[in-house]
């Protein structure tokens, strides 16, 4: 077995955690081997009880057709891979896996990624905004991440998609489960003309832990995140918080004070974040990098 499709088995199996998977890899990376018998099951940290369960899950044919069933309907990049890129190889937490269909190019190291985040249940200002701000983002070559969820994400693709541009989406499901489902027809889309991105493998459905998970990867994407509508302690807010411990530039568009929709994008203005109310607010971060 090769060291990536290793690497892959691994961390479809589910049977030991995230950091075990990576000490694993660091492992394989300072050796260029896989680890025998013996060394895995000590860098694994299992008790000698667990390693005959460990092994027979490890070893299933389940196992072996799921690896197979993955890298025949997606790509895969592992975290010892050299197009994985720098930026999230450095993030907190790093994927060690990630599925991906169509243009793996567009998360290369000299690319400029711009995360785009806002409310579920947006209001027509996103859309507003967005209609405002994207034509001479994108015409500036810089490409949008987000994560197909209903409202803002949402609309932030399929808006990069009518001004020409490239964009990115990072999901919390398999490359083949569309959700919400009436996104269907746009992760298709994305999957043709853009780059869809997921640790998860085929046919793992949504899960609530799921999505705080995806915004650490979008986070540890992008250069620059922009907030477009959040409420007060919303999923976008925990999006922005990673992204300012990742060092990223973080920006934010005003709103209304008395909409609840703008409160969480006020907030982070207050504590520091820039005020976003023209493309060129946007564009000028990726100058500076």
């Amino acid at each position: 077995m090769k060291i990536r499709e290793f690497i892959i088995k691994l961390h479809l199996s589910n049977l030991i955690s995230v950091s075990k998977v990576r000490t694993i890899c660091d492992w394989i990376g300072k050796h260029q081997a896989i680890p025998d018998v013996k060394k895995l099951e000590e860098l694994a940290g299992l008790k000698t009880f667990e390693c005959i369960s460990f092994w027979k899950k490890f070893n299933s044919i389940e196992l072996e057709l799921a690896v197979d069933r993955n890298l025949y309907h997606s790509k895969a990049i592992t975290i010892l891979d050299s197009m994985y890129p720098q930026c999230l190889l450095e993030s907190y937490n790093p994927p060690n896996v990630l599925f991906y269909r169509g243009d793996i190019s567009l998360i290369a190291d000299r690319q400029k990624l711009l995360g785009v985040v806002g409310a579920r249940q947006n209001s027509a200002y996103s859309s507003a905004v967005l209609r405002q701000l994207l034509p001479d983002t994108i015409a500036a070559g810089i490409i949008t991440v987000s994560g197909l969820a209903q409202g803002v994400d949402s609309l932030v693709h399929s808006q990069t998609f009518a001004d020409y541009g490239k964009t990115i989406a990072v999901i919390g499901t398999g490359l083949d489960i569309f959700y919400p489902s009436q996104n269907r027809a746009l992760q298709q889309k994305i999957v043709h003309e853009g780059l869809v991105l997921s640790e998860y493998g085929l046919g793992v459905g949504p899960r609530k832990f799921h999505f705080p998970a995806r915004n650490r990867i979008i986070a540890g994407l992008v250069q620059t995140l922009l907030v477009i509508e959040a409420r007060h302690h919303s999923g976008s807010l925990i999006t922005a918080n990673l992204a300012l411990q990742e060092n990223r530039n973080v920006l934010a568009v005003p709103g209304p004070i008395n909409s609840p929709l703008s409160i969480g994008t006020n907030e982070l203005i207050k504590a520091g974040a820039k005020p976003t109310l023209i493309a060129q607010d946007i564009i000028e971060e990726f100058r500076n990098a």
